[in-house]
């Protein structure tokens, strides 16, 4: 959630012309990370969680190649470039961490 307000923050930054083109969708894309994974989290299986945890990596791959057009388009600094996308990587890493356990669970108790 601290990813999607620091998005939502250097967004209301772009141009009055990207309100309905980057600024919209790098928000739709930043705020459907956490929804995912709530989403997920709240549904019976261990196979459900997964799948919307991987819906949840998808939009963050979004909002990383929305970050870096917003970059080339001289939307953000290379510095906040930079801090948002170690943002995006730190929280790609707990995303494959936790799918990782979550695949270990059901392969372990699948021996059992």
């Amino acid at each position: 959630m601290d990813l999607c307000v620091e998005i939502h923050g250097a967004a209301l930054l772009f141009p009055k012309h990207e309100m309905f083109g980057l600024s919209a969708q790098i928000n739709r894309a930043v705020v459907s990370i956490p929804s995912n994974i709530a989403e997920g989290q709240g549904r019976r299986t261990t196979l459900d969680f997964i799948h919307f945890l991987s819906i949840a990596r998808g939009s963050l791959n979004e909002v990383e190649t929305q970050i870096t057009l917003a970059m080339r388009y001289g939307y953000l600094t290379s510095t906040d470039h930079d801090g948002l996308l170690e943002r995006c990587f730190e929280i790609g890493r707990m995303l494959n961490g936790l799918i990782d356990s979550l695949e270990q669970r059901i392969h372990s108790s699948s021996l059992h």
